[in-house]
């Protein structure tokens, strides 16, 4: 048998696998070894790059800024954000659910989590959005769909997995993902306002200076954590890896000394569901580097590049396949997979057609958010069923509306450079 035939037999197997639900770490790890063997490619390279896939100081902001969302989600600061956001948005007809959206990009600018978005911001909010007079079913996409942001607008998780992969600087990723992330929110927020003032939903109250000075007092340890973020990376004080220890610890005295929403025996608790969440991403990483090795030896990327090339070889052209590969693939696959998997073959293609490569991250990313409201997979949509008790099914027309605005946003990002690139130091 040869070569090929057997490499084929090996994805078909683990395909099925990944069909019968076996966890993606195997399922690529499966693929990584039976692959290896089969082109004579040593297997202690395996174990050696998984030690040293992870030996990286950068990759240290990413369990911290993931134990930052499950901080501020218990100590209140959530929720008092998007008490904020809703005395700033009552006035208009659907301000409740812009508000619940401009509660998830309040939360992504600490928390950097797409499903912890949807689920903190998902279960303060889709009861207070039913009971204003919300469809239900809209309310549980609209924080589906706000928590797309939580991967784009800085700090972000899957930016750091990106900025390790292709050897980027993650501080320059995270102010990228700024002004695409607060486009994202008012195209979702354009289509909520459209649908709530097309449906009647909600109830519009007066515009109120107080309340708005009130929540706003009440949500300033938010406010402050967001400006250590984003002011301590963009100004160079604070590398990323030494913003996310600051906010952690800022969060956790926040929540046991200020709030006093948390509780000393509620922190192994949540230091647990933040170990666990880094115990699932960090494998991911590891062996999506030797991964990387097996595509160069197959040549992997020389086959995309042919690929596209087919389809034209102008940069629209070029872009438009990449986000469409992008787009395919976020429909069966999480974020992470999609990275790992796809960054290394299309990242360098964009780069040969003089796509900037922190630009390129940004488009591929926002792609990646997208397909957390895209069926059949669409992550969100499974945490905003499982938070607001509303079948997967009966979400996902909503979704769909969301994903419109999305769309629009996305072709934006991609085509003007300057939305991504403006903010980022020497390039902007």
């Amino acid at each position: 048998m040869d070569q090929g035939t057997i490499i084929g037999l090996i994805s078909a197997g683990v395909v099925l696998l990944f069909l019968i639900g076996v966890p993606i770490f195997l399922v690529i790890g499966y693929w990584v070894v039976g692959v290896s063997i089969a082109i004579d490619f040593t297997l202690a390279n395996v174990g050696v790059t998984l030690f040293e896939g992870l030996n990286f100081f950068g990759l240290l902001s990413l369990p911290l800024f993931i134990l930052t969302g499950d901080l501020i989600a218990a100590a209140g600061i959530a929720r008092r954000l998007a008490d904020f956001a809703h005395a700033c948005l009552s006035w208009m007809r659907g301000g409740l659910g812009l508000a619940t959206i401009g509660s998830c990009g309040l939360f992504a600018a600490i928390s950097g989590s797409n499903s912890a978005t949807t689920a903190t911001i998902g279960g303060i909010m889709h009861p207070v959005l039913v009971e204003d007079g919300y469809d239900s079913r809209f309310a549980a996409a609209t924080a589906a769909a706000g928590g797309t942001v939580g991967i784009i607008i800085p700090p972000s998780i899957i930016f750091i997995v990106y900025g390790f992969l292709m050897n980027l600087s993650i501080s320059d990723l995270f102010v990228a993902g700024i002004l695409p992330g607060f486009l994202m929110v008012l195209a979702m927020q354009s289509v909520c306002w459209f649908l709530a003032r097309k449906n009647g939903w909600g109830t519009v109250t007066g515009l109120s200076a107080s309340r708005i000075t009130h929540t706003a007092r009440r949500a300033y340890l938010g406010f402050f954590a967001i400006f250590i973020v984003i002011y301590g990376i963009y100004s160079g004080l604070f590398s990323p890896t030494e913003a996310a220890a600051i906010t952690v610890g800022f969060c956790l005295v926040a929540g046991l000394i200020l709030t006093r929403e948390i509780k000393f025996k509620e922190l192994p608790d949540i230091l647990l569901r933040s170990g666990q969440l880094t115990g699932m991403l960090a494998p991911m990483i590891a062996i999506s580097v030797v991964m990387q090795q097996v595509f160069g030896l197959l040549g992997a990327a020389e086959a995309v590049a042919n690929f596209v090339a087919w389809f034209g070889d102008s940069e629209v052209i070029v872009l438009l396949v990449c986000m469409a590969i992008v787009m395919a693939a976020g429909c069966i696959l999480e974020s992470l997979p999609v990275t790992v998997i796809f960054a290394p073959i299309l990242a360098p293609i964009a780069m040969a057609h003089g796509v900037d490569p922190v630009h390129f991250s940004v488009i591929f990313l926002v792609g990646a958010a997208i397909g957390f409201i895209t069926p059949p997979f669409g992550l969100n949509l499974f945490v905003a069923s499982g938070t607001t008790g509303i079948p997967y099914s009966k979400i996902v027309p909503f979704a769909l509306m969301y994903m419109a605005g999305l769309l629009i946003a996305w072709l934006l990002i991609a085509f003007i450079p300057w939305l991504s690139l403006a903010m980022v130091p020497e390039i902007g």
